[in-house]
């Protein structure tokens, strides 16, 4: 719960006084109904707050990523990542800073159990840094330090009462790797599959939930085709295109060794993490509602159908780029195209869907610039941009949206059918900030987002299962540095203890883990006399 500042456990107790039915009911009481944004988002049909909980043993989690976090970039035999070498090229990220120590959880992982505890949550999502337990990124060199890293880390949660959820991939490739093509190169199917091999026997019987790669797309137009993060390679027009087919096989392959090789005994579920945004049409016009949905397609779809739909890519995307690349001078799309044997390779391999949302744009039609250099959003005729009222992060691309994610959850229901679907990360970053401060806009955050999730769960029949909180605590937040604080947590990096300190939003999604969702305990009258 919030202490302090305007944000007072009344005022959440009276946002939280919403009607458990929110349809009729609300409109026809509007005058009562309660918003969290009441100042942009105050529509009483879409942004009332409801009270409720999510279903009966729903997971309640938080997230980080290793490189963000250990730092230890090159202690006991680990080798180098694609981000460490990135971030030792000056210029690349704010103020030069990496993650050679970050928040040192690779010497203080002790103190992250123990704020893990603090927040009462069943799971904490972290991933494996593939370097650390091979340095050159093949099984054939192991090393023994890294690998009982892992263990210790694993095994102290688990004596925490806290369950593993573990992303074998986020974004560190080892550089040995990437020095032979990186996710250009189709032999990374067969590498992460034998690396994914190892994980699955290694861990496979404290772990449960497996996550195979992090946001492939975001990665691949990133890294692969704008040169923003790691690697750091520019690709215009096929770089992130040709990324994505190969983690998608990669992915299939890991899925289908656990199916076989360990599901039978270890009794886990395996996934792959699609980061998506909502996107609305930016008018009543017809070519705008099109351009919306060619968005979605393209940031939801593209990953997601060739796994929850058909093992391929959405048509609409395949026809536009084929369209757009002969329309350049091609005999062939730039999108790569599956065989047969790879869409049954691919098709239906995940357990559930691993969300990761952040925020929603509006979208309108524009027509293909008249240019050789190919650009993605150029290929599929959309221009993508924010309502300036909407309230802002730190981060340039994260607006709050609330209402974006609980559509985005109903598309996918309508989309994929009745999928399980875990959220696997949703946060908003604020700037530097002191620690332990009243972080108003993250904890309004988490409310707002929450509460549209339990709509999505309670009135719209979606089969939600869980939800991570990103992130644990503040840390390396890649090209941003430490700058932009996503973190539950404080971290002091001037401290080499690299103290950490709850935030107010930590004690807010404490609380609506403990309650399971938005429980009223206040009288409207009683907390209105406290306000």
């Amino acid at each position: 719960m919030v202490t302090g500042g305007p944000f007072t456990p009344a005022f959440i107790a009276l946002l939280l006084r919403a009607c458990v039915q929110p349809s009729a009911s609300v409109a026809a009481a509007a005058d009562k109904a309660l918003f969290i944004f009441g100042d942009v988002f105050n529509d009483p049909e879409r942004d009332a707050v409801i009270e409720g909980e999510f279903p009966e043993g729903f997971t309640w989690g938080v997230g980080t990523s290793a490189y963000q976090i250990e730092g230890g970039w090159n202690e006991d035999g680990k080798g180098p990542s694609t981000w460490d070498v990135f971030t030792h090229i000056p210029g690349k990220i704010h103020e030069d800073a990496n993650g050679d120590v970050a928040c040192d959880s690779y010497h203080r992982y002790a103190d992250d159990v123990t704020i893990i505890s603090e927040l009462g949550v069943s799971h904490y999502r972290f991933s494996f840094s593939w370097s650390r337990m091979f340095p050159k990124g093949f099984t054939e060199e192991i090393n023994e330090a890294g690998v009982k890293y892992y263990h210790t880390v694993i095994d102290a949660l688990l004596a925490a009462g806290i369950q593993p959820a573990v992303t074998l991939y986020h974004g560190d490739l080892p550089q040995a790797l990437q020095d032979i093509g990186g996710w250009e190169n189709e032999m990374m199917v067969v590498y992460f599959n034998d690396y994914a091999d190892f994980c699955f026997k290694e861990f496979g019987d404290k772990v449960r939930m497996w996550l195979t790669i992090n946001q492939p797309k975001v990665e691949a137009i990133l890294g692969y085709e704008e040169s923003v993060i790691a690697p750091g390679l520019k690709r215009p027009g096929y770089g992130a295109y040709r990324v994505v087919h190969t983690m998608l096989k990669a992915h299939a392959r890991a899925w289908h060794t656990y199916d076989i090789k360990y599901r039978p005994d270890q009794r886990g579920k395996i996934s792959i993490v699609i980061n998506a945004a909502w996107f609305e049409p930016a008018s009543e016009k017809a070519a705008d509602a099109e351009a919306a949905e060619r968005a979605l397609q393209f940031d939801l779809g593209l990953p997601a159908n060739p796994i929850f739909g058909n093992g391929d890519y959405p048509a609409i995307i395949k026809e536009f780029v084929g369209n757009r690349s002969r329309e350049q001078g091609l005999t062939a799309s730039r999108l790569p195209t599956f065989t047969a044997e790879e869409q049954r390779l691919i098709e239906g391999t995940a357990d559930f869907f691993a969300l990761n949302h952040y925020t929603s744009r509006y979208v309108q039609h524009k027509n293909p610039a008249d240019t050789k250099q190919p650009y993605l959003h150029d290929d599929i005729g959309v221009d993508i941009g924010p309502d300036l009222s909407w309230p802002e992060a730190a981060t340039p691309y994260i607006k709050v949206v609330p209402w974006g994610l609980r559509r985005l959850l109903g598309r996918i229901k309508d989309a994929y059918g009745d999928v399980p679907i875990y959220i696997t990360e949703n946060g908003v970053s604020e700037p530097d900030e002191e620690l332990g401060k009243d972080d108003i806009l993250r904890s309004k955050y988490f409310t707002a987002y929450i509460n549209e999730a339990l709509k999505a769960s309670r009135i719209d029949g979606v089969n939600l299962r869980g939800y991570f909180a990103w992130s644990l605590m503040d840390n390396f937040e890649w090209t941003r540095g430490y700058g932009d604080r996503f973190g539950l947590f404080g971290v002091d990096f001037n401290d080499p203890a690299k103290t950490r300190k709850p935030k107010s939003s930590s004690r807010t999604y404490a609380k609506i883990v403990r309650d399971n969702g938005f429980i009223f305990t206040t009288t409207t009258a009683e907390t209105k006399d406290e306000l």
